[in-house]
C-alpha cells in the first residue's frame, strides 16, 4: 500500500489547468534532478483550427497515440465506446499507456493524466493504477471532479484512498497548488 502522501491527486473542472500543472511540475522536477526516472503519460487535445476533435495520449518520453476522436473513419470504430461525441480508441490507449505503467525498480515517480472516464474504458488500465498504488512509488495523477455529486467508481476509489492527498484546482489557486505539488514531491524525494 502506498504510504500517506505518496499519491497526489489533482482534481478540478475541465479546462482549469490540471494537465498544465502536471507538465510544469514535471519540467521543474527534471530541471532540479535530470536523472529523475519518471514513467507515465498525459493527455492533450487534438485540434483542427478552433475545434477540439479528440485527445491524444503522450508518454513522458514523447510517444503519442490517439485516446479519442470524432474523426476516426475505421470500420471498427463504430463499436468503440463513446464519451460525449468522442469515440475512445482503447487499443491505441492500451498500446501507449500500459507499457509506461509497468513497475520498474528504478522508477522515482509515476504520472497519470488522467484517470477519467475515457481511460477507464480500458479493462487493463485501472488494475495497472492499483498496482502502482501498491508499489509505494510516488504517483502524481489527475482525476475529474465529481459531476452532480456522482463520481466515477474508479475515481471515487482513488479519491478515497488512505494515501491520497487531493488538490482541487480552480482559476484562483492553480499557481499556488502547482508550487505546493512541486514542493510536496521534492520533499518526498529528499526523504527517500
Amino acid at each position: 500500500m502506498v504510504a500517506p502522501g505518496k499519491c497526489i491527486l489533482v482534481s478540478g473542472a475541465p479546462g482549469v489547468g490540471k494537465t498544465t500543472l502536471i507538465i510544469r511540475v514535471l519540467e521543474n522536477l527534471r530541471a532540479l534532478n535530470p536523472n529523475l526516472k519518471v514513467q507515465g503519460f498525459y493527455t492533450r487535445e487534438i485540434r483542427q483550427g478552433n475545434e477540439r476533435v479528440g485527445f491524444e495520449v503522450v508518454t513522458v518520453n514523447g510517444q503519442r497515440g490517439t485516446l479519442a476522436s470524432i474523426n476516426n473513419p475505421s470500420p471498427e470504430s463504430v463499436r468503440w465506446p463513446t464519451v460525449g461525441r468522442y469515440r475512445v480508441d482503447i487499443a491505441s490507449f492500451d498500446n501507449i499507456a500500459l507499457p509506461v505503467l509497468q513497475i520498474k525498480e528504478d522508477t522515482d515517480l509515476f504520472v497519470i493524466d488522467e484517470v477519467g472516464k475515457m481511460e477507464l474504458y480500458s479493462s487493463s488500465f485501472f488494475p495497472a493504477v492499483l498496482n502502482l498504488l501498491n508499489s509505494n512509488i510516488p504517483l502524481l495523477a489527475t482525476i475529474p471532479i465529481a459531476r452532480h455529486g456522482r463520481d466515477i467508481p474508479g475515481v471515487a476509489r482513488l479519491r478515497n484512498h488512505p494515501g491520497a492527498i487531493i488538490y482541487t484546482l480552480d482559476p484562483n489557486n492553480r499557481d499556488t497548488y502547482r508550487e505546493r505539488v512541486y514542493s510536496h514531491l521534492v520533499d518526498l524525494f529528499t526523504k527517500s
